[in-house]
């Protein structure tokens, strides 16, 4: 007799959100190369569009849903088609873009949005010799970016000063990668059906094993516990999904045939509950499956399914997530009438209270360490933030607690005898104490009053004289600098 698996997200369902509040009118691209073509943080998302003669693409906050006017502010600077984007983990204004024209270029869009089209980046990082098709930011440290190439090369950047600190040669083209849950380490899958696991200070491989044997690009995401999830293709061009011991690539720990499709399939990875998503190109539906550490180890949960295939698809970060409707997953689907539709994914629950099981402690928007500190060895993994917020004290306003009184929330009553024992000692209860003579209350709280005038002058002084040396300091630094 087969029983049914317990998990609490085996009632996980997505439900779109109608076309009037997600964005339409969008030019997306249309460009052949395997990218997702949309990437969302907590305060935008942004859509590689087509372009003539460049590359562009389009950066909308959250709210301003709706259909998108044909003339709406671009980011504009590539000279050629855009192939991948990624915002900072750690800055929620920052974006990066990866494009044919060899180059990887680093934007800070401003608070509110674009009110016109942005040319000029922040940094502008130039080493590639052929077109850059991947960019994946480090987890945890500050301004360490990755991208790679049609050249076949892997450079780590150093965003803040715009250096290239790490230059590794790869056998064959690099289709994806993620770094580990620390960064420590990299993964990658390979032109040549390979999958490798690189040190990310070195450059050195690690672990080097034979991936899915199907030519078409393969996918490939690490877990937080350290093994490594990827979809790819069989010799007979049917969709598999595998996972794999980072210590171990000889064999998988598990192989799974999907389906006969020929879209790719994108891996989204959320590390707080270890659920994955397989989302392809081409597809009109989601997969999503749970990862634990017993047999058979990746379990299949539910699909959400659609009408309309996707031509791109976006993950919204934790931190961007409705915690008061048990939100714990949002995709941006792609159509390709120019849609980009809201998918949230909701655990359904009866409480309204905040749901600790549902949301652990994620990453925040804090580097954990510096660049420099990244550079020179250092491994941290990323600082941790609560989504509970001011949750609970939203909550608690709304849940009223009644109180219904029953037998047992009466007082035993006493004896007879008891009762008239209790009543004689009241009766000789001495009485209370009169004030002392000459006690003056009200000249007492007059004294109070003058004291707490007295206390409210000083720390007005306090802070006074505290701003002044903060002032005065930040005029040393300036003069130190100069």
């Amino acid at each position: 007799m087969a029983f049914m698996r317990k998990s609490k997200f085996r009632h996980v369902f997505g439900q779109a959100i109608k076309r009037d509040q997600c964005y339409d009118n969008i030019r997306i691209t249309r460009t052949s190369w395997e990218s997702t073509y949309c990437a969302a943080s907590p305060k935008f998302v942004a859509v590689i569009t087509e372009a003539a003669g460049g590359g562009s693409f389009l950066v909308l906050p959250l709210e301003k849903t709706g259909r998108v006017n044909v003339d709406a502010p671009m980011v504009a600077g590539h000279k050629g088609a855009v192939l991948d984007i990624a915002w900072c983990p750690h800055n929620d204004d920052v974006i990066a873009s990866a494009s044919e024209d060899c180059t990887v270029k680093v934007w800070q869009i401003p608070e509110g949005g674009l009110t016109e089209n942005l040319t000029e980046p922040v940094v502008d990082l130039g080493i590639h010799q052929r077109r850059v098709t991947l960019l994946v930011w480090h987890p945890s440290a500050m301004n360490v970016l990755l991208s790679t190439s049609s050249d076949n090369t892997i450079i780590l950047w150093n965003v803040g000063t715009g250096e290239a600190m790490l230059q590794v040669e790869m056998p064959d083209q690099i289709y994806s990668g993620t770094f580990n849950f620390d960064g420590s380490r990299f993964v990658c899958t390979c032109k040549d059906k390979k999958l490798r696991v690189l040190d990310s200070h070195t450059g050195a491989i690690l672990q080097e094993g034979q991936g899915h044997m199907g030519s078409k690009p393969a996918q490939c995401t690490y877990l937080k516990n350290g093994q490594i999830f990827t979809s790819g293709f069989s010799r007979m061009s049917e969709r598999q999904y595998a996972l794999w011991d980072e210590n171990d690539l000889s064999k998988s720990i598990v192989m799974e045939e999907i389906d006969s499709s020929n879209g790719v399939l994108f891996i989204f990875y959320d590390p707080d509950t270890n659920m994955v998503y397989l989302a392809g190109k081409g597809d009109s539906l989601i997969r999503y499956y749970e990862v634990t550490s017993e047999a058979p180890y990746v379990h299949y949960l539910d699909l959400y399914q659609s009408k309309s295939p996707q031509r791109g698809i976006g993950f919204m970060p934790k931190r961007g997530l409705n915690v008061h409707n048990n939100e714990i997953a949002r995709f941006y689907k792609l159509h390709n009438q120019g849609l980009c539709e809201i998918i949230p994914f909701t655990v359904p629950r009866k409480s309204e209270l905040f749901q600790n099981d549902l949301y652990p402690d994620t990453a925040s928007d804090q580097p954990a360490i510096s660049a420099d500190d990244f550079f020179a060895g250092k491994n941290a993994p990323p600082a941790l933030m609560s989504l509970r917020g001011d949750t609970d004290n939203t909550k608690k306003d709304q849940v009223k607690m009644v109180r219904k009184s029953n037998i047992l929330d009466k007082m035993p009553s006493k004896p007879a005898a008891q009762q008239q024992q209790t009543s004689n000692n009241a009766d000789t209860a001495p009485a209370t104490p009169s004030l002392p003579p000459g006690f003056d209350p009200q000249g007492m709280l007059d004294d109070m009053r003058k004291l707490k005038l007295i206390v409210k002058a000083h720390e007005k002084r306090i802070k006074t004289l505290e701003e002044k040396l903060q002032q005065y300091e930040s005029d040393e630094e300036q003069v130190e600098e100069a």
